[in-house]
This record gives structure tokens, sequence and C-alpha cells, in this order.
């Protein structure tokens, strides 16, 4: 049996939780040190979870919903825009990875904030590093979960029942 629209929202909040604790694991148990683009995917997954939390406390009636569905299918999809491209820096041969920047402190204490935000969004050399789980890089692992909860909350859009359970 399909879930209803406010468990839906919840199972994705929960999703959203398991993946921001995978991440906090490997970088505080495994010692695995986030890139700049990892840390704006971990900021996507948790504006992800935070819509569909409110959505699901929210409840709202068929406009409000399909708010929220859209909001859900935005957010995850910026997010895979910077695992792609953390997978393309992946891709690309050693003397084509740019040079690694600075620490993510020392760019917000130095650099003015709108300059420090574009170095992060960008990517470095850092972020051409692969770790991988299951013989799949965690860039891939994440825009797949990326484009899994984009398509979720496509369905929450075009879902037809009205059953907010």
């Amino acid at each position: 049996m399909i879930p209803g629209i406010r468990t839906t929202n919840l199972i994705i909040f929960l999703t959203c939780t398991a993946m921001m604790l995978a991440a906090a694991y490997m970088e505080h148990v495994m010692k695995m040190v986030p890139c700049s683009l990892c840390i704006t995917q971990r900021g996507f997954v948790v504006l992800t979870g935070i819509i569909a939390l409110i959505a699901a406390i929210h409840n709202p009636a068929l406009t409000g919903r399909r708010v929220y569905a859209v909001l859900g299918i935005i957010s995850p999809i910026l997010g895979a825009c910077f695992a792609g491209r953390q997978l393309w820096l992946q891709s690309l041969p050693a003397d084509q990875v740019p040079a690694c920047g600075p620490g993510l402190s020392y760019m917000f204490e130095v650099f003015p904030f709108m300059e420090a935000m574009k170095l992060l969004l960008q990517g470095d050399g850092n972020c051409a590093h692969v770790d991988k789980i299951l013989g799949v890089s965690l860039a891939a692992w994440t825009l797949i979960a990326f484009i899994g909860l984009a398509v979720v909350n496509l369905y929450q859009l075009i879902r037809k029942d009205h059953k907010a359970a």
C-alpha cells in the first residue's frame, strides 16, 4: 500500500536525516574530510528534509501540498547539480584538476561573504578526490539520492489521492 502524503513527507525527512547521519559518521568516525562541494550538497539534503518536515507538520490542502512538492523538487535538483559537478571534477585527468583552494573557515574569515560562497560552490582540487562505498563514489551515491528525492516529490506533486495520512 502506498503511504499517504503526510507519511511520505515524513519518509523524505527521515531519509534526509539518515543521509546526514551517514555523512556525520563518515566525517567523524571514518575521518573522511568533506570538500566544499560535499558541504554544499549537505546543505541541500538538510533543506530538502526541512521542507518535507514542515510539509508533514503543516499538512496543508492541495495548493499548499503542491507548493511544498515543488520546493521539494527544486532543492534536490540543485543538490544534484553540485553532485554532478563533483563527479565531473572526479572524472578529470590529474593534470586538469583545478588547484586545491583554501579551507572553508579561512575562506569565510578572509574573503567577503559572496566571494567565499562563490569559491565554495565552484569546488576545487579537493573535490576531485574519490571516496568509494561499495565501489561507487560518494558523489554518485549522493546524486542517486537527490534524483530519488526529486522523483518522490514529483510523485507528491502529481498524486491524485487527497488523503493526508
